[in-house]
């Protein structure tokens, strides 16, 4: 199909798309979301904003303590990073997992973040880095957790003419990994887990495991992190902490997998997802 008459302008400053968002514009990144819902007409804005051509919107570097990555670097920029691959592996593997090469070779990580699918591969990530996602606007920018951020399907926390800017994550030695039961077609997310682990002493001192694909939103499965936190980490242990990632979850239905088995995937992906994630912790 062919998606509605629209107006296209692609500014070239951040200040300028700022302007011009807002009403039934819309901000287009990669566009490997927002396209092919435009030929479907699940989405008719009357006006794309393209940010492609914003220089100040495409980096990834170092600074403070943290990385961080520009709205337009793409999923294959920061998966072949060679600061993102060091610094933050968790991110690398994450964004390596995403769809097909012309995917990552076209789709944004900004453009992922704010289009917030509930099975995306990057909110799983972020919510176990606790990264800090910085929004644009017409009153400056402004700093939202990434807990914060993803609110439901398809939602964020994103006001009325707001663009995502950045997504900054802490740079720690953490053991990490990111494990996903894709959906065969569409490389989807039907569960992915993001595991971050810290041991000291022969026991676990932290975890944090970010979960997408389960239920509308992704999460912080807490209940987990607690239950493998002070252990040494063991088979036994990695086990029971996996068995609460989908405790009280309500897991989404779909052709592609029920409920049931959803909570059940949450399980097994979250227990390999953690093995990796303290096989790689110092």
């Amino acid at each position: 199909m062919f998606a509605q008459t629209f107006d296209y302008t692609a500014p070239k400053t951040l200040d300028e798309a700022v302007k011009l968002i807002g009403g039934g514009a819309k901000a287009l990144a990669g566009g490997m979301s927002l396209i092919p819902m435009m030929k479907l007409r699940l989405a008719a804005p009357e006006h794309l904003v393209d940010l492609g051509r914003i220089k100040d919107l495409n980096y990834i570097r170092e600074e403070g303590g943290a990385l961080h990555l520009g709205a337009t670097a793409t999923h294959y920029d920061v998966e072949s990073s060679a600061l993102v691959r060091s610094k933050c592996p968790l991110l690398a593997e994450t964004a390596a997992a995403i769809g097909d090469v012309q995917v990552r070779n076209m789709g944004t990580l900004g453009g992922s973040v704010a289009h917030a699918d509930p099975s995306a591969d990057y909110p799983a990530a972020l919510q176990a880095l606790e990264a800090k996602i910085v929004l644009r606007g017409a009153n400056g920018d402004r700093t939202v957790s990434a807990a914060d951020f993803f609110v439901d399907a398809f939602t964020t926390s994103l006001g009325e003419g707001e663009i995502v800017r950045e997504v900054i994550v802490p740079i720690d030695s953490s053991g990490a990994s990111y494990q996903k039961a894709p959906q065969p077609a569409s490389g989807f997310a039907m569960v992915g887990i993001a595991a971050r682990v810290k041991k000291a002493g022969g026991k676990v001192t932290e975890a944090r495991i970010g979960v997408t694909g389960l239920t509308n939103s992704s999460f912080r499965a807490t209940a987990a992190e607690k239950a493998l936190e002070g252990t040494g980490g063991s088979p036994a242990d990695i086990q029971k902490a996996a068995a609460l990632v989908a405790q009280g979850a309500d897991a989404n239905s779909d052709i592609h997998a029920s409920a049931d088995y959803r909570k059940h995937l949450a399980g097994v992906y979250a227990g390999r997802a953690l093995s990796a994630a303290i096989g790689r912790a110092s």
